[in-house]
């Protein structure tokens, strides 16, 4: 039983299983790159963005008259079961790094939208005779302009969930700023005791970082949805017919339901990657923002008795196998390595694409690969963050309400009345006898009764100083 059929390219001939979809190109280019074992096939979502740039540009060689009726309906079907997901499975082995600024790729999905349409055609798998994976498939195209193009539709396809998950998390974070707005405790800076504040703040504050970013995301799409569809190699349009790429993103847009515009000048637009750049800064950014927020969560849970104990994390799983009762903050720690890696990721990216010579940047697959695993792991990680320790989160108010007492955060406002070297000497002195404040400045009789109410009346000092956390 023949096992194996024979494909050959320039290089010479090479043995393909006999059912695969693939063809040589894409057979040379898994023996060549098995580098990172993550394969086309482990990202679905850019299998279909191919799709739909190659469904586009086929609807538009028909319309100019270059593809046949047949040809186009066969090559459309085909494209029609990658965007839906149909025919993804071991068809798709090609390493996500490679080399040849994204040629693998393209041949990949050149080759198994060609025999998927063979099939359709009543014909064998390889019978590039009745329709050809470059000639027919490949038509009016360059790797070199579909491929950017279907990353741009990608990352524009992939923002709708990744802003939902940052939506979720601002408004799960909210929720706790209302719910916490009366719990009074202390505001550090510098890891030091600074003034009063309440939980919903510090909360609100993180709702506000989150929310700040969801901004910048959509500015940075705006940038992507410029492509340099029909720029062929360089962006000279070689091999393209006139009027290619305005039909050809005419058909994308409704075919993606985004709407893709033809690139102010193509040439331009086929070497540069500044948009992937921006982009992934954005992503860095989110990613330097949840850090942050998740190194706050892991201090103020930090204990739960020999630390700071202000909050309590949801328990999720033991932390120790060998400390009974041990539970540490492992979703916030999870977040954190996801935004080491996106910080790693964007420096990838950046240094790929100052990479760039001439008229190409032949290091757009290690781009690809480090924008959408960023995506992919920040959306995610953010679901995750939401459900299994921010929706959780309690205050220990009575903690809270102990750590204040016993600060000396008040010098702040007592200085307004007594002035700050008088206010300072009274806290070295609280300090040095481990006395609360309050009681030291009544002992020496600086104040009245009334102003001393006034100052150490903590939730009044903080209705003064800031307002209410928003209200859901």
């Amino acid at each position: 039983m023949t096992v194996e059929r024979i494909e050959a390219d320039l290089i010479g001939p090479l043995p393909i299983p006999v059912n695969a979809l693939y063809g040589v190109h894409t057979r040379r280019a898994e023996l060549n790159f098995d580098v990172s074992g993550m394969r086309l096939g482990d990202f679905p979502e850019l299998i279909q963005s191919m799709a739909m740039v190659k469904k586009a540009a086929a609807l538009a060689n028909h319309d100019l008259g270059l593809l046949s009726s047949d040809k186009c309906q066969a090559i459309c079907e085909a494209c029609d079961d990658l965007i839906e997901l149909k025919e993804i499975e071991d068809n798709f082995p090609v390493d996500m790094i490679q080399g040849g600024a994204g040629t693998s790729t393209n041949m990949n999905v050149n080759e198994v939208l060609t025999n998927i349409a063979l099939l359709k055609l009543g014909s064998r798998l390889g019978d590039y005779s009745t329709l050809h994976p470059n000639d027919d498939v490949n038509l009016s195209q360059s790797t070199n302009d579909v491929y950017p193009t279907a990353l741009r539709l990608t990352i524009l396809r992939a923002c709708e969930g990744f802003v939902r998950s940052q939506v979720d998390l601002r408004d799960a974070f909210r929720a706790k700023a209302y719910e916490f707005r009366d719990a009074l405790k202390v505001g550090r800076t510098q890891l030091q005791d600074a003034v009063p504040m309440t939980a919903g703040q510090e909360f609100e504050a993180f709702a506000e970082l989150i929310d700040e970013d969801i901004d910048q995301v959509y500015a940075v799409c705006r940038l992507l949805k410029e492509v340099n569809l029909g720029g062929s190699t360089i962006g000279t349009s070689i091999n393209v017919p006139t009027g290619f790429t305005a039909v050809a993103c005419g058909h994308l847009s409704q075919i993606s339901g985004l709407q893709v515009i033809p690139a102010r000048n193509l040439i331009e637009a086929t070497s540069d990657t500044g948009g992937f750049v921006s982009f992934s800064g954005v992503l860095k950014r989110v990613a330097v923002k949840l850090t942050k927020i998740c190194n706050d969560l892991r201090l103020l849970s930090s204990g739960p008795r020999g630390g700071l104990g202000e909050i309590r994390l949801p328990s999720v799983q033991a932390g120790s196998s060998i400390m009974p009762g041990k539970v540490n903050p492992v979703i916030p720690e999870m977040m954190n390595q996801i935004g080491f890696q996106v910080i790693g990721n964007d420096l990838t990216v950046t240094l790929a694409a100052s990479a760039g010579q001439l008229q190409l940047n032949a290091m757009e697959p290690v781009i690809v690969l480090n924008i959408l695993q960023s995506m992919r792991i920040l959306t995610r990680g953010m679901g995750i963050f939401r459900v299994l320790c921010v929706n959780g989160i309690e205050v220990d108010v009575e903690r809270c309400k102990a750590l204040l007492d016993h600060s000396l955060v008040l010098a702040t406002p007592l200085a307004r009345l007594i002035g700050y070297s008088k206010a300072a000497s009274l806290s070295r002195k609280a300090l040095a006898e481990n006395r609360a404040l309050r009681d030291v400045v009544e002992e020496d009789g600086v104040l009245g009764p009334t102003d001393l109410d006034r100052v150490f009346d903590g939730a009044a000092v903080f209705a003064q100083a800031t307002p209410s956390p928003s209200v859901i």
